[in-house]
């Protein structure tokens, strides 16, 4: 039941649009050290705000099991898999009716990041579905005439934020390797949802009227998000037969249509057209191509943490993070003062070197054998073995290849979504519009993306480039960090959450708390949000993290008490059950046999 509260949380593949093979990523010699950074831009802001509560507890089955931030999706995926379905079957299911439900978060309009263990071949690889940015497009996108960066929501609202969707070619791609029922038969939910109508669940009628002074910049959004000028209640029947009828054409047809037909062609013209209109062209959608790409592993304690490498530093700062805590003692990294300087100063270091070095590796030469090599984080460790108090000054590892930290901003309108199934194969995805509501506009019955607002702003800072910076066909970094940790060769854990930047301590702390501080793994989901990005210690308001603020400012930590609305989905493995868990503080549902 959703209770209204206060956060207080106690504890086969298409010729022109394929999928393609990316190579490991090239070794970066390290120099010496570069200026830490400073939050901007959407670092210290979250418009799809904290909106209540859930009650969670955790969740056994024995055969199979899906987690996903919203119980409609959640029960599509479970159908699927009590069908026989594989875990992509299930996902295709699952985040199609995302798309409907949780519309603000997530969907056919955007992109995302999955992390695989394929179980018949013991092999774990990743999948890059990150938006692309037009062909067309500058490193100027986001300034004015003026030269300087644009108002973050000036940019956000309307076409110029818009990357090609990669969410149906995605979805399309990974079922034509590891999808074992018919690609039609997994939209049955989404499509009589969409044309019965279901309820609109207190989240999103939330999210609707936190929101509603950009929702109303669009005629089409404003006339389905704010019937006759009215913001949408909860309980209230919600219909979209357009959706219904694009949903039905991808179940028949595949993803063609979405990258050489109709409805490419209908994201392109509503993109190219009103106020803060994208440059975003047909060509575009006909050269996206969905990456694999090798993981990222660091070791931690008896795990191997695995995840998703650039464009996302979402793995390489969860791997740093880790790698670092690594060279502690678990009593070392336990819920104490201590502990969380060591967590936080970890974070820091992790942050210092994500901002300045991890961008789209087809155009950038992210050093990511090196940042997570044991001899360099052994090395950045010892900065914090050597201190007693929080650093006084954290800096990026220096490479051969030097960039100056730019202003990206990431916002925490995202969805994550774990499954285990039959046959031992395990699927973590993070999937996400970015903003809440993404760009605002709707085309084919769906929300589109507003992801190119996760580039700097500046193309250049000092005299040097940002690695980050706008370029024609390019991925914006994202923090999204769907994680696989393995255990003695074998899946242990799917997990992974949204949150924009913090999404990174929100699945560091969720390990951490298993981990080392004994908890189960609903319990480690629920315990309260602890994190440092920049050096100011974020701690979750009306919770015991509270507390913790006078004893690390005593550590020379500037504190924030706030609200940190993680959405945290997970699932252990263990040889003869699955345990899942649902973050409380959105609308997750678990579901096994």
């Amino acid at each position: 039941m959703f209770r209204i509260l206060p956060l207080a949380i106690t504890v086969a593949l298409l010729t022109a649009c394929q999928t393609v093979v990316a190579p490991i990523d090239t070794q970066v010699a390290l120099k010496s050290t570069q200026p830490t950074t400073t939050p901007t831009g959407a670092d210290a802001y979250a418009p799809e705000r904290a909106t209540g509560l859930t009650e969670q507890s955790e969740i056994h089955a024995k055969d199979f099991m899906i987690a996903t931030a919203n119980p409609l999706a959640t029960e599509a995926g479970y159908d699927i898999l009590k069908k026989g379905g594989s875990a992509v079957d299930a996902m295709v299911a699952a985040q199609t009716t995302l798309s409907l439900v949780e519309p603000q978060s997530s969907g056919l309009g955007g992109g995302a990041f999955v992390v695989y263990w394929d179980n018949k071949t013991k092999t774990l690889t990743t999948f890059d579905g990150r938006e692309t940015a037009p062909m067309s497009a500058t490193p100027e996108l986001f300034l004015d005439k003026e030269g300087k960066p644009l108002k973050f929501m000036d940019a956000v609202v309307g076409g110029r934020s818009v990357g090609v969707p990669a969410v149906p070619l995605l979805m399309e791609s990974l079922h034509g390797r590891y999808g074992v029922l018919p690609w039609g038969s997994l939209f049955d939910t989404p499509i009589r949802l969409a044309t019965d109508g279901f309820e609109v669940s207190p989240r999103m009628a939330i999210s609707i009227s936190q929101n509603e002074q950009y929702l109303k910049r669009h005629a089409k959004t404003a006339e389905y998000f704010l019937p006759n000028g009215q913001a949408l209640k909860a309980g209230d029947i919600l219909k979209n037969p357009e959706f219904a009828e694009t949903v039905s054409t991808l179940a028949k047809a595949g993803s063609q249509p979405f990258y050489t037909g109709k409805y490419a062609q209908n994201i392109v013209d509503v993109v190219q057209t009103g106020d803060n209109a994208g440059d975003l062209s047909m060509a575009d959608f006909g050269a996206y191509k969905v990456i694999q790409r090798h993981p990222v592993c660091v070791t931690y304690r008896v795990y191997e943490v695995c995840g998703m490498g650039a464009p996302s530093s979402g793995g390489i700062a969860v791997g740093q993070i880790l790698g670092m805590l690594n060279n502690f003692d678990p009593s070392q990294t336990g819920y104490h003062a201590d502990g969380l300087r060591r967590l936080g100063d970890a974070s820091r270091l992790a942050f210092a070197d994500r901002d300045m070095y991890v961008a789209d590796p087809e155009f950038v030469p992210v050093p990511t054998k090196s940042l997570i090599s044991n001899d360099y984080l052994k090395q950045r460790s010892q900065l914090i073995a050597n201190s007693s108090q929080a650093l006084s000054e954290v800096k990026a590892g220096e490479f051969v290849h030097e960039w100056v930290v730019g202003n990206g901003m990431e916002l925490p309108s995202t969805s994550h979504i774990s499954i285990v199934d039959k046959d031992g194969n395990v699927l973590s995805m993070t999937t996400s519009i970015e903003n809440a509501f993404g760009s605002t506009l709707m085309a084919n019955g769906y929300l589109l993306n507003n992801e190119l607002t996760d580039f700097s702003f500046e193309p250049t800072k000092e005299g040097k480039l940002v690695a980050n910076r706008v370029e024609g066909g390019k991925r914006p970094r994202s923090s999204m960090a769907p994680t696989i940790v393995l255990k003695d060769g074998k899946p242990y854990m799917a997990v992974g959450s949204p949150g924009g930047s913090r999404i990174i301590g929100y699945v560091a702390k969720t390990i951490v708390a298993h981990s080392d501080w004994n908890m189960g793994i609903q319990e480690a989901i629920s315990a309260p949000n602890v994190l440092n990005r920049f050096g100011s210690y974020e701690l979750e308001k009306d919770t015991q993290a509270s507390n913790w603020a006078a004893p690390l400012e005593q550590l020379g930590y500037k504190t924030d008490v706030r609200e940190l609305n993680s959405g945290v989905q997970a699932i252990v493995i263990h040889p003869e059950s699955l345990v899942g868990g649902a973050d409380p503080r959105r609308e997750g549902k678990v579901m096994g046999d």
